[in-house]
């Protein structure tokens, strides 16, 4: 599996962040580019990978469901212990993504011990129209710090929907960025552009580690 490495990664990184694409979009989409440009900046190195599925998209141009659960959580796991083989124990690596791929790192930090932190961007709260379908059940089974990044305007889940059932999320950490949809792309009006919200959301990244991962660096 061919990974797509940040600058930052080549030049001995403190601390690593592995990212997961969303269902519909690959690795390489403008929004995953954009945002590891921006953690970059703020010295958090990242790591992108694709899903099985999605390999064979880039490959015969086919589009296709995710693979099921299961086969998604089994990648993401070989490129997890591939890269805390490359960088040693002494490197906190965290693992995340986008959509669907924050979700299925939430999911692995459930079942793995030693990952040293998750960071969703846009977590699907619940499909839309359907707040019903809540999908937070393995929160309080996550043992490391875990951020979620949400547009205010997220239709997978918005401020109100998830303040009703903030409990249900534990210790996690909520940022919202205001007038972000679900790609971060703000309101019309609005002053700042979606690079502007994705900024922020790298500059929140680089917070969270120095506050809740690595708090005494």
């Amino acid at each position: 599996m061919e990974l797509i490495k940040s600058n930052y990664y080549e030049n001995q990184p403190k601390v690593v962040l592995i990212l997961a694409h969303g269902a519909g979009a690959p690795a390489d989409s403008p929004f995953m580019e954009e945002l590891a440009a921006a953690l970059d900046a703020e010295e958090v190195a990242s790591v992108r990978f694709e899903f099985p599925y999605m390999q064979k998209r880039r490959q015969d141009g086919k589009k296709r469901p995710p693979d099921r659960q299961p086969r998604l959580l089994e990648s993401f796991r070989d490129v997890l212990v591939r890269i805390r083989a490359e960088v040693g124990e002494a490197c906190p690596v965290l693992i995340g993504g986008k959509s669907m791929g924050g979700r299925m790192a939430s999911l692995l930090a459930a079942e793995e011990t030693g990952i040293d932190g998750v960071v969703c961007f846009g977590y699907p709260f619940h499909p839309p129209g359907k707040p019903d379908n809540w999908r937070v059940d393995h929160f309080p089974r996550i043992d490391c710090p875990i951020l979620v990044i949400q547009g205010t305007r997220d239709p997978f889940g918005k401020p109100d929907e998830v303040n009703e059932r903030r409990r249900e999320l534990g210790a996690c950490q909520l940022v919202w960025l205001e007038g972000g949809n679900h790609d971060f792309q703000p309101l019309a009006r609005q002053a700042e552009t979606r690079q502007d919200l994705i900024k922020e959301a790298a500059r929140q990244v680089r917070a969270f580690i120095e506050s809740r991962v690595r708090p005494n660096h």
